[in-house]
């Protein structure tokens, strides 16, 4: 099966260039490993669902707790076509010109020559007692959001699974912004002058409903993986901003079941964890065209038409949005910190967008605990103004707590636009003029 062959086929080569330096070669087979052809698997095709009846005939190609759940008949998944999610060709150039120079330090957290660009192009190999590090590298200097973007507006739902009950509704405005590491927007690669050597700011405002209006996020990550962020919090009610310890980082955001720390698969530096790859596999993850979605026109439509994906199954916790079988690499993270919440997260990176479609975290006891989902829109099918841009969207997403029977589920209207993220929309300032 093709399938077998190809994860044969990788690991193999994975062997053959562990000790060897990154090639164009490798470059290439990183971001269009669906050049010659995509995976399949026995008894799978586009356009059929996998539901409770189906589920054991292809648990395989499933990561656990997704199985649990189409096993319960909480949930069931739409299977559409593997397409290729090309990343903006900027940054495939800057990760060729940089290919000879990215090295890791002695320790977990330190690199040098990564400039822009993917630093670890090459197949990762079993045989690496670093390849997990490398990969989370790729991660948290990958092309997620590209240099800058805004989700204008992002609704967070509270919802209780058992009984469907939508408890809350959240309305927010999320902003990115790489300081450094860019390759598109200008100026790249790096905004200068950045006095505190910043490599991203993240910053959140709450716009509904009013008893939290205003409250405001600001997260400052540094270049230097060994310094730890800054993360402000603007309360609204307070009018006052508090800087977060770091053990905030960590509590329920808001009341979701949401940390901060999860934002976007991973939100935090990688000398926080000790990352260990487990291989590369074929899954089904949750990416697709927008446009070809079931979508909500109750939550959000706007004057350009847009609506966000709607959800179903299970206490309306679930995206209706269609999987794709994708190569990903399994990858586990476990806090250097004893005193962390959870044992570890279960990561399941998608092999060539290196953004994180599936998470799976496990509660002290070793416990599968949360379910993270996180749409991957391509963005071709999208806004207009996303076209072309390289970026796969973040869609959807939803976090499932699974012992306690609860979601909080999200719904996105993602814009690549550098207009909407000015560096000043990073700073502490920002949160006082906002708030007022």
């Amino acid at each position: 099966m093709f399938n077998k062959t190809f994860i044969s086929l990788a690991l193999t080569a994975a062997v053959s260039t562990s000790a060897m330096a990154a090639t164009d070669q490798d470059v290439e087979n990183s971001f269009y490993p669906y050049k010659s052809g995509v995976p399949s698997y026995t008894g799978l095709s586009a356009g059929m669902t996998i539901n409770q009846g189906n589920v054991d005939q292809f648990k395989e190609i499933l990561d656990p707790a997704m199985y649990e759940f189409i096993k319960a008949g909480d949930t069931e998944v739409k299977v559409g076509e593997t397409t290729s999610f090309d990343l903006h060709s900027s940054y495939v150039e800057a990760t060729k010109a940089n290919l000879a120079n990215v090295k890791l330090g002695d320790n977990p957290g330190e690199i040098s020559g990564s400039v822009a660009g993917r630093p670890f192009p090459a197949e990762p190999s079993l045989d690496d007692p670093r390849a997990g590090e490398k990969l989370a590298w790729n991660y948290k200097y990958g092309y997620n959001w590209g240099d800058s973007a805004a989700i204008m507006p992002f609704y967070w739902k509270f919802r209780n699974m058992e009984t469907g009950k939508l408890e809350r509704t959240l309305k927010f405005n999320f902003h990115f912004l790489n300081f450094t590491h860019r390759t598109e927007q200008t100026p790249t690669p790096a905004i200068t002058p950045n006095p505190s050597n910043l490599f991203r700011g993240i910053y959140v405002q709450v716009l509904e409903p009013f008893d939290v209006k205003n409250t405001q996020l600001l997260i400052q990550r540094f270049e230097d993986d060994l310094k730890r962020d800054n993360a402000y919090l603007y309360l609204g009610f307070q009018r006052r901003v508090r800087r977060l310890s770091s053990g905030q980082v960590t509590d329920s955001f808001l009341g979701s079941d949401v940390m901060i720390e999860d934002f976007e698969g991973y939100n935090g530096r990688i000398s926080d964890m000790n990352w260990t790859f487990k291989g590369a596999r074929n899954m089904l993850v949750p990416m697709y065209n927008h446009n070809e979605m079931e979508l909500d026109s109750e939550s959000h439509k706007d004057d350009e038409g847009y609506q966000v994906v709607a959800f179903g199954g299970k206490g309306n916790c679930f995206p209706n949005v269609t999987y794709q079988l994708r190569k990903v690499y399994e990858v586990e993270s476990a806090s250097v910190d004893p005193n962390h919440p959870i044992s570890k997260r279960q990561h399941f990176i998608d092999a060539q967008t290196f953004t994180i479609p599936r998470n799976i975290t496990y509660d002290r006891k070793g416990d599968m605990w949360k379910s993270w989902s996180i749409g991957q829109a391509h963005p071709d099918h999208h806004l207009p103004q996303n076209k072309g841009k390289g970026v796969a969207i973040d869609d959807a997403f939803t976090m499932v707590d699974m012992q306690a029977q609860h979601c909080t589920t999200g719904q996105f209207k993602g814009i690549v636009d550098p207009s909407l993220t000015p560096q000043s929309k990073m700073t502490v300032q920002n949160l006082r003029a906002s708030g007022k």
